[in-house]
């Protein structure tokens, strides 16, 4: 009796490339350095709008998930009218619901998260330990699927509780950030004094944000900062009114803000009394103050990948690792271009570390594009969602499974793609992202080694699935055509099929093949010793009115995309 063949894995189906739009924004910032006066009335100031800010949240979060015009913003706002001024009091309604927002698709997301994982442990429930059924792998041992089950039960009880706050449309919000507070309770692990953590605490919880306004003075009328000197002033509270040095109950810093970078684009907005919000950000770990600018930006639809593709424009793919980037350079018809390419990527450190060592390789991939000629990026739309929420049910177990998870949560890949979005926008490049499926598996088994064939340096399986990802992005599929010959000319005899072919000649008039070292018929010209086929006539050919005849296509190796 023969093997029984087992089904045939079907592969799901591929999103569609799409064009990141460009950001819609932007936001710069400048260090202020403000002496004792100045960093007293600035966190009374804080301290007391962000009490205030907090009622207002609390107030916000009691409605629950209602409608915008249920919200009762007007009613708050003129509450918080009375103890600030109508400026900082819209301001402060504005944040408040946009962290409420924010908090419900949290809630959402994370209701999302658990089911993900209940259905992972689940399934693998299902199956007695030690077996199989299909694709999904029963526990070890009874040790490990009882320790699975109480899992499950946490993960259940957790949901339940998310589905309880969905419903009632109360998310728990922290001011100040969740993990901090979790910092006081373990001070020593956390490498924190008693008062550090305090310093931490009250500065993160400071409000000190002014929205922008058209037609106000340089585009902010609560906090304002003159382009032709540089001086900042910002408008008092109303009980803190006999602070002020300037006149309207306003309060003048004794030092300046610039904004070096991107200083252009602020002057044109504020020399114009376009709408610029500010945000003064107290930084109590390296104890200084910083001064942040933002507004919005009116950006034009980027092209879509078939306009690409079919102007002929060169691409750029990447494939994110947890080390590095390989990227591979494209021409329209989805060939490689020139040797793979390597940016190395090290992501150790504290965040800014990290944050800045990203830009140093995002920089680099621009440099390639920019050298290359090439009219945008290609990269993988990836999340890891699915990755993180079902853990280790999905990705391996014990050390060897521990180390693979570490990293893949190690990726940056939500903030890879937004570096790249805003920094590939200000150098002028496009961005195209597609669906990460496959790649890896069909660049290597297709791509890895005609790479290796064309260069001397290492070719990766990595620089493989950026051919992949480069391809699917200009819409051409992943492997290439059937019986594409090899790239050495000596070696390859057949033709790559789907090629385009010499156009077909009337029945009866086909000249028979000819071969090296056939003579040419007829009497045009003189018949000598060294006429054979050549591709190229010399000069002396040239000359004597020699007739140049065309290599056979069948002796010559065939370069496919």
């Amino acid at each position: 009796m023969g093997r029984r063949r087992e089904k045939k894995r079907e592969l799901r189906s591929l999103a569609a490339p799409f064009t990141i739009a460009a950001p819609s924004g932007a936001r710069i910032r400048d260090r202020l350095r403000l002496n004792a006066a100045d960093e007293r009335v600035l966190t009374l100031v804080g301290e007391h709008l962000g009490g205030h800010q907090r009622s207002d949240l609390t107030a916000r979060v009691t409605l629950g998930n209602v409608s915008r015009k249920d919200t009762e913003r007007a009613a708050r706002k003129r509450q918080l009218t009375a103890v600030s001024s109508s400026r900082w009091a819209g301001a402060m309604t504005r944040s408040s619901e946009d962290q409420y927002q924010l908090s419900v698709r949290c809630l959402y997301d994370e209701r999302a998260g658990l089911r993900r994982a209940i259905h992972a442990i689940g399934e693998r429930l299902a199956v007695p330990c030690g077996r199989r059924k299909g694709r999904t792998r029963g526990y070890a041992d009874q040790d490990e699927r009882f320790q699975k089950q109480r899992r499950k039960q946490v993960l259940a009880s957790r949901l339940a509780v998310v589905e309880e706050r969905i419903a009632a449309g109360r998310p728990a919000i922290v001011v100040g950030g969740r993990r901090l507070a979790g910092k006081r309770h373990r001070l020593a692990d956390a490498q924190l004094t008693e008062r550090e953590w305090r310093q931490r605490w009250d500065a993160a919880r400071l409000f000190l944000t002014a929205d922008g306004e058209s037609g106000a003075p340089h585009g902010n009328y609560t906090i304002t900062i003159d382009p032709h000197d540089g001086s900042v002033t910002l408008v008092l509270p109303e009980p803190l009114r006999h602070l002020a040095n300037a006149p309207r109950g306003r309060y003048r810093l004794a030092c300046t803000a610039g904004f070096h970078h991107r200083r252009e684009e602020w002057l044109d907005r504020v020399s114009a009394h376009r709408a610029v919000r500010y945000d003064i950000v107290p930084d109590a770990t390296r104890d200084r103050w910083y001064l942040d600018a933002s507004w919005s930006a009116y950006t034009t639809p980027p092209p879509a990948p078939d306009e690409i593709r079919q102007r002929g424009e060169r691409l750029l793919a990447v494939d994110l690792n947890a080390d590095h980037l390989a990227a591979v350079v494209l021409d329209g018809h989805g060939n490689p271009i020139g040797a793979p390419h390597t940016v190395p990527l090290e992501l150790t450190g504290p965040g800014t570390t990290r944050d800045g060592r990203l830009r140093t390789a995002i920089t680099g991939l621009l440099g390639i594009a920019k050298r290359q000629g090439c009219a945008g990026l290609v990269i993988e739309n990836l999340g890891f969602a699915d990755a993180r929420a079902t853990e280790r049910e999905t990705m391996g177990r014990g050390r060897r499974g521990k180390q693979f998870r570490r990293t893949v949560a190690g990726i940056p890949t939500a903030r890879f793609r937004e570096r790249l979005r805003g920094m590939a926008c200000h150098a002028g490049l496009v961005v195209i992202a597609v669906d990460p499926a496959y790649t890896s598996i069909w660049g290597g088994r297709y791509w890895q080694r005609p790479l290796q064939q064309q260069t001397k340096t290492t070719v990766t399986r990595h620089h493989g699935a950026a051919m992949a990802i480069g391809r699917r992005g200009l819409g051409h599929r992943v492997r290439r055509r059937p019986g594409v010959t090899a790239p050495d000319q000596r070696i390859g005899q057949r033709r790559a099929t789907g090629q385009t072919g010499p156009l077909p000649r009337p029945r009866g008039t086909t000249s028979p093949p000819r071969t090296t070292g056939t003579p040419p018929e007829g009497g045009k010209t003189r018949l000598r010793r060294g006429d054979q086929l050549v591709l190229l006539p010399g000069p002396q050919d040239r000359s004597e009115g020699h007739r140049t005849t065309y290599p056979d296509y069948g002796e010559l190796a065939n370069f496919d995309q």
